[in-house]
């Protein structure tokens, strides 16, 4: 019998029992050894306000459409943070072995069966931090938003939002040439951006945002923002941050209705392009070159290496058995956490 965590209702998670899968000849038996949670994704369905729990996604058209809904309560084994070891072997498997530390997304549970063919591309090296592994999707994530955005060297890029993905997108923003502006209302998050190298770190609490980061350009603004905080008011301050005719990356998960976005000021009388990031897709001139796992590898790779800080961004371990905490700690108190990592090894 395996564990899960399981969002109940709105804003109670529990970790319940859930069936073993049997084993077939070309699949590998995965124990999980961590599993990372997003605070943004997964806590839009720990909340209730995630679109998939009040519409359904019509996939053929590309339209969330009103009358029923894409899935409900119970949401079982949310999450797409984890890295585990193999523990057994189909009897056709010859491309990986049991002690093979493998990256990927299952969810938060204490094992999966995934296809040896799968797990064989996503195997860390020998001796490397297994909580790297953690990092695989969001790590693709932030590199999607830079690869979006279009940076050039000597560019200055703003960066809203100093949160998991806006750390890792701060510091490939950096290896990419450009000089960041760290932009947040969270003491210990912009001290940590500067630690990992951002060049400026602006405190969003104290207003003028848009101001300073103009006098820090010479009056011309940055040429490129990153928004990564899901926050309405956070994208416009944005939007009045960017230079003449430049852009704004949105990779922020916005919930509910646009509260807090004036379209007829900066947005329209400085020709702002807003352009969506998300990880279901490249950008149209990358597509026959880049895809979601090149950017995952490429991610990973990058923290292997160590040019990638990713295991800093952990402030938080907690046994996979009190994911409920752990889900409470994040939705009550988001300010004093950064990255929560679920231990699953001792919940099996």
């Amino acid at each position: 019998m395996a564990r899960m965590v399981s969002f109940i209702s709105p804003r109670v998670a529990e970790v319940v029992d859930e069936e073993s899968q049997s084993l077939g000849a070309d699949e590998v038996r995965i124990a999980t050894l961590y599993s990372g949670i997003s605070a943004g994704t997964e806590l839009t369905a720990y909340r209730g306000s995630n679109p998939y729990l009040n519409k359904k996604w019509d996939e053929g058209r590309r339209l969330f459409v009103d009358g029923s809904t894409s899935f409900e309560y119970p949401v079982n084994g949310w999450g797409y943070e984890e890295v585990g070891e193999v523990c057994e072997i189909g009897s056709d498997v010859t491309s990986v072995s049991v002690g093979d530390v493998i990256w990927g997304t299952w969810g938060h549970r204490t094992e999966t069966v995934q296809k040896a063919e799968r797990a064989a591309r996503r195997i860390l090296p020998p001796g490397v931090d297994p909580r790297i592994g953690v990092f695989s999707q969001i790590g693709a994530i932030a590199l999607n938003v830079v690869l979006d955005a279009d940076i050039h060297v000597g560019e200055t890029v703003a960066v809203f939002g100093l949160g998991v993905p806006g750390q890792l997108v701060a510091q490939l923003a950096r290896l990419n040439g450009a000089r960041v502006i760290g932009v947040d209302g969270v003491a210990s998050r912009r001290e940590l951006a500067t630690r990992l190298g951002a060049d400026v770190v602006v405190d969003a609490t104290e207003g003028g945002v848009a101001e300073r980061i103009r006098s820090l350009t010479d009056g011309r603004g940055a040429d490129v923002c990153l928004e990564v905080t899901g926050n309405y008011h956070a994208l416009h301050e944005a939007i009045r941050s960017v230079a003449y005719s430049s852009r704004v990356c949105v990779a922020g998960f916005m919930q509910g209705e646009g509260a807090g976005l004036r379209l007829g000021e900066e947005f329209h009388h400085n020709r702002v392009a807003v352009i969506a990031s998300q990880i279901s897709g490249v950008a149209p001139v990358l597509r026959h070159r880049w895809d979601e796992h090149r950017l995952q590898t490429t991610a990973v790779g990058l923290a292997v290496d160590g040019r990638l800080r990713v295991t800093d961004l952990i402030t938080h371990e907690m046994p996979l058995e009190s994911g409920r905490e752990a889900f409470e700690l994040l939705d009550s108190t988001p300010q004093n956490v950064l990255q929560v990592v679920l231990d699953a090894r001792t919940a099996r």
